[in-house]
Parts: C-alpha cells; structure tokens; sequence
C-alpha cells in the first residue's frame, strides 16, 4: 500500500485538497471476516489495512463479491469482524458500536429506502425522527438538501409514485439527514441516469468539501471513482492490492493499453495464451452485440509489447479489423493487478 499523498487532486472542485493535517476518521487493521458456507468457511475480508482521513471521499473498488459490501457492513457495525480492529471517530466498532452509530450513516443502491403510502417528506421526516432531530430542525435539513438534489418538487408525492431516480435522491437525503461524521455508500447510484448519478456525486463532493465529512464510497463504477474520489482502494478476494490516488494508480502503469476488435468475437480459451506474452500484464475482454465484435484491452509495459499482442491475435488466425492505444483507466490497474479485468473476475468458476 502506498503513502498517504499530502496534496489530492479533486477533479469534481478542480482544487487541490490537503489532508496531511487531518484526522483519521476510519481506521482499519488486518481486519477479517470469516462466513460458513457449504463447502467450508469462505473468506471475505483478509487482513485489510486502511486509513480514511476526515473530508475525503474515499473509493472501495472492486468486482462483484470482492468484500466491499462485508467491510462497510463491519464498519456501521451491522457485522461483527472475525479478528483484526475497525475503528470509526476513535470508537471501536466492535466493543463501542453504541459510540459510533450516532456519528455515521449508511445507504445502499439495492435497498428500498422508504415507505410507499408516504411522502418524500413524510419518509424523511420519519427518519429523523429515529435519531430524535427537533422537528424544526429536521425540515430546514430536508428541505436545504433535497434542493441541492433537485428532489424540492417531488417531496410532497408519494414514494411509490417516484421514479427510481427520485426514490435515490430520497435515499442520500436520508443518509444525511442526521448531520453524520462518516457516511458509508454501497453503490448508491447503481441502475441510475446519467444526469441522477451525476446530481449525487455533485452532492457527495459538496458534502466533504464543505462539511468535512468522510464519505467511503464501495463501488464498482469506476467513471464514478475517478471523478469524484480522493483515493481509491482496489480491493479483490478480500484483500486490498492497491490504494492511491486514481491518477497515480494510472500513472504506474507506465504505457498506454492497446484494444484490439476482432470479429468475430474470439473465444476464452483463444485468448488465455495472451496473457503469458513477455511484457503483458494481462486482459479483458467485452463483446459488442450490436456490431458483432470482440474487444479486448491489453495491459502492456511498452511498445514492443503491444506490438507483440498485435502480432499474436494475427498468427493466431484472429479477424483483427482495429487497434488503437488509450490511456489506462481504473480497471487495466486492477487487470495488472490480477490479471484480468472485473468481467472475467465475476464470472470465473468458483475455486
């Protein structure tokens, strides 16, 4: 894991952030977390590291069943660990939990965060009510944070008759309603419009910047990551395999990637011999359906090497019609890292 940068590069403000001076919010030691399955005990976490500092918002990225959802569960003290400490304000989630659930909020794109036959504001009401907010108080906030979301003309419709966009937007409200230190987000944009998801992240980025909150984001969205985060945590298998800034986990990579389309689509097993190749980090592959055509990015260290792949799909007999270099993105680090991308990751048999 790399050092803590004194200067971050907010691309959502376009101003630099620094942390050097502040505070550790989370803090997180060889943690792990153990389940019983069916053939045997199944390892989500194992032994993460992390620190989250106060005001940043920090990225957990990775593919499907990579432990994201496990460490913020841990972390709003929902679950308990198997060993290690995770700690929130100082108050060990564990042993403190009534400590820290005052201090934190949660909210998920997959829950349904509200009920039918209420209002907006009859829902957000509610819930401030649970954390025992003066009402006063509770409708100068919902109203200051649903205009910053745009929800200000939907507030007073019932739930059900809002639309997926509108019923998120109610969602992060909610997660914000209580004046939280720490907000932990699984996904929460996950199935939203372009212009909803953008209206969140506005939202996320405002909070830190002029809130101070830490705000942990678990996402598999990398566009997400790499626009509105401080630093990233690419976590796969339970474990964190990299953490920095998304420009400087980019930049290690040295090289610019090489995609190659192919039609028709090559299979798996053609393209395993790719990733043996001298100086390829390794691959991943998607299919566009609609023209027919395989694509597949290639993480290299040099010229020579993308040049060697390119060599290989054609004495491989594969229908090469295009290749270009594009700049890295967040996935060809985790490619690097594993040796295939997010796709192959979720879809590989289960060992």
């Amino acid at each position: 894991m790399r050092g803590w940068a004194p200067l971050v590069w907010n691309q959502a403000s376009s101003q630099f952030m620094s942390f050097r001076d502040a505070k550790s919010t989370v803090e997180v030691e060889d943690l792990r977390r153990e389940f019983k399955g069916k053939e045997g005990k199944v390892l989500a976490l194992d032994g993460v590291d992390l620190k989250v500092k106060e005001g940043e918002v920090f990225g957990v990225l990775g593919p499907n069943g990579a432990g994201k959802t496990t460490m913020i569960r841990i972390l709003s003290t929902l679950l308990l660990p198997s060993s290690g400490s995770a700690k929130v304000m100082g108050w060990d989630v564990a042993k403190q939990p009534e400590k820290v659930r005052p201090l934190i909020s949660t909210a998920s794109g997959a829950e349904r965060a509200g009920y039918d036959y209420i209002t907006a504001r009859g829902n957000l009401w509610f819930f401030s009510q649970l954390y025992g907010l003066p009402s006063k108080l509770a409708h100068e906030r919902i109203n200051e944070f649903s205009e910053m979301l745009g929800l200000t003309d939907y507030l007073d419709k019932k739930f059900y008759a809002l639309s997926t966009g509108y019923r998120q937007r109610v969602t992060v409200v909610r997660a914000f309603i209580n004046d939280p230190k720490v907000v932990f987000l699984d996904e929460p944009t996950i199935g939203l419009d372009v212009m909803t998801a953008l209206k969140i992240r506005e939202f996320l980025v405002k909070q830190a910047k002029e809130s101070g909150r830490t705000i942990l984001l678990a996402t598999h969205n990398m566009a997400e990551v790499d626009a509105i985060c401080n630093r990233v945590g690419i976590i796969d298998k339970g474990k964190i395999l990299a953490c920095d800034t998304p420009m400087a986990l980019k930049r290690s990579l040295g090289a610019p990637a090489l995609v190659m389309e192919m039609a028709p689509p090559p299979d798996s097993a053609s393209l395993e011999p790719l990733g043996k190749l001298e100086g390829v980090k390794g691959f991943t592959s998607s299919i566009d359906e609609e023209r027919g055509v395989g694509r597949v990015q290639v993480v290299v260290d040099s010229d020579e090497s993308a040049q060697g792949a390119i060599d290989f799909a054609r004495k491989s007999g594969m229908n090469l019609i295009s290749n270009w270099r594009q700049q890295t993105t967040l996935e060809e680090v985790f490619v690097a890292l594993v040796g295939r991308g997010f796709r192959e990751r979720e879809h590989e048999s289960p060992s």
